[in-house]
């Protein structure tokens, strides 16, 4: 119990530290978002209506950074995010919701495929190392040191130009109404799959030469020897015994991972378009969408909080010595 409760409490207060970051850091950037709204809308908003604006969005000339911090915390407890000023009138929680399951549908699939993946190979090269299977550890590193902008160009030059196999940008063919018809899922799969496979080619190295590691280093355990000493399968010491203990480690990675996947991969729905929170998080800082940018990284901070906390349950049930030290 005094494991769980430190670790609440640990939680507590990074969640009203990142928060504060989180309303300081937008007002400490230069440019006046207001103005360039009235810009924007040239013509349909009078400038005198800008200490109005001001008021709307939470941004108050005349009310004290203090009061602005107070107000903020209010509209927080009370589920108000605030107005966009980008989109204006949608309020931030509907520009994230809108956003949101694209990238968790492409990013989150993607992590979990890559996860699942390197951590297989990582368990096999580990359990025969030295065979023709260290031979991938150079080819998936290759893809990993590559920039991953770089990469992402590489295979819409490939197969978007050369040879149009899939399509260079967008979530789905323009034109098509949103809903789940099989024209329309099957679009949205046609316009992932270039951006997910490059994410599982950018990110599996790492799983593969984390798990192989830590594999190496328990097959040289006692219990493994004792498993092995009783006869039982090579395959199932490998899976049973070695990758058991072995993944530990790499949950707290694919708790973070997971956490992240909120944000999206933002050089990724850059390259290619794709209409996710990194993507609106990149056009908000453009427009200098302080409530939206608020909104986003508030999304991003709690998912990994959560993940983090996921990840600990994880180790207590995986683990029977974080219950003893707790």
């Amino acid at each position: 119990m005094k494991y769980f409760l430190r670790r609440i409490v640990f939680y507590v207060i990074t969640a009203w530290a990142a928060i504060t970051i989180n309303f300081f850091i937008p007002r400490m950037m230069d440019g006046d978002p207001v103005s360039s709204f009235i810009n924007k809308n040239q013509g349909r908003i009078s400038s005198e209506a800008r200490e109005s604006l001001y008021v709307l969005f939470g941004l108050d000339s005349g009310a004290s950074l203090w009061e602005q911090y107070v107000d903020y915390w209010k509209m927080l407890f009370s589920g108000d995010l605030g107005l966009s000023i980008m989109l204006f009138p949608s309020t931030v929680s509907e520009v994230i919701a809108q956003a949101l399951p694209w990238t968790i549908g492409l990013v989150g699939i993607a992590t979990v495929i890559s996860f699942l993946l390197g951590s297989f190979l990582g368990v096999v090269i580990g359990w025969r190392r030295g065979s023709w299977a260290d031979g991938l550890l150079p080819i998936t590193t290759f893809f990993s040191s590559v920039p991953y902008f770089w990469l992402g160009l590489v295979a819409i030059m490939l197969f978007s130009v050369t040879w149009s196999i899939f399509p260079s940008s967008g979530a789905y063919q323009p034109g098509l109404v949103p809903g789940w018809s099989w024209e329309f899922i099957g679009s949205v799969i046609q316009h992932g799959t270039l951006p997910a496979i490059t994410i599982v080619l950018s990110s599996v190295a790492g799983w593969i030469l984390g798990m192989r590691n830590m594999t190496v280093t328990v097959t040289s355990e006692d219990y493994v020897t004792v498993a092995q000493a009783k006869g039982l399968s090579e395959r199932r010491v490998m899976f049973g015994y070695a990758a058991r203990n072995a993944i530990l480690p790499q949950v707290s990675g694919f708790a973070l991972s997971l956490g992240f996947i909120v944000s999206g991969t933002l050089v990724m729905e850059k390259v290619f378009s794709y209409q996710g929170v990194g993507f609106t998080l990149l056009q908000a800082i453009g427009a200098h969408d302080y409530p939206l940018m608020q909104g986003i990284f508030l999304m991003i901070t709690l998912s990994v909080l959560v993940a983090n906390i996921l990840a600990d349950l994880a180790y207590v049930v995986l683990d029977p010595r974080t219950r003893q030290e707790g």
